[in-house]
């Protein structure tokens, strides 16, 4: 894909949140838990502010915990990458509610920008379909992401794996609460559990 036709992040996060009804969306370490911040703070609004790698196990865990519920993971390619194991386990498991979703600039963001995997040979759609989710596909117009956003909140067809080409711009960061305790608590309250 040519960088022109590349996908603004921020514009990618808000369609598909705007859709998000009842879902608990989980923000992966870094840029993408910015962009979810920057669509406005949400009482389901998970961010993972540490654990490199973690976030589509914790959406995982979600997933199975609360079956009926639907489950977002948003991170990028340099947070899939250290977690790709997790897709293995997602295909195992099977969890109908459990949408994951990577935002892919082909670059570590975090780290200063150097070129990540899946600018060269790695293919996360394809890692995904051999680890046995059926549902991965790539998307690269906004039409396609606003088409696809609805069935985030389908819990009985996923897993779904999808990977968005975004452009690499270096956008001011956008931080939500910063306070793990504070964001379980929050979570938990929004979901009807007693806080721990």
């Amino acid at each position: 894909m040519s960088k022109a036709n590349l996908l603004d992040r921020r514009e990618v996060v808000a369609t598909l949140l705007a859709h998000r009804k009842d879902a608990v969306a989980i923000g992966g370490l870094g840029a993408s838990t910015n962009d979810m911040a920057a669509t406005g703070d949400h009482a389901r609004n998970f961010y993972l502010w540490g654990g490199m790698g973690g976030a589509a196990m914790i959406g995982l865990g979600l997933a199975l915990a609360q079956p009926k519920l639907p489950v977002v993971v948003i991170t990028g390619d340099g947070e899939m990458l250290m977690g790709m194991g997790s897709l293995a386990t997602v295909g195992l498991q099977m969890p109908g509610n459990l949408t994951i979703i990577v935002l892919d600039n082909e670059v570590y963001g975090e780290t200063g920008g150097q070129a990540s995997h899946t600018g060269a040979n790695t293919d996360l759609v394809g890692v995904a379909k051999a680890c046995g989710i059926s549902d991965a596909r790539s998307l690269a117009t906004m039409a396609e992401i606003e088409a696809f956003a609805p069935s985030m909140q389908d819990v009985s067809a996923g897993p779904r794996f999808v990977s968005v080409k975004i452009d690499s711009a270096n956008l001011e960061r956008v931080l939500a609460s910063r306070d793990g305790g504070y964001i379980v608590t929050r979570i938990r309250g929004a979901l009807g559990f007693d806080p721990i």
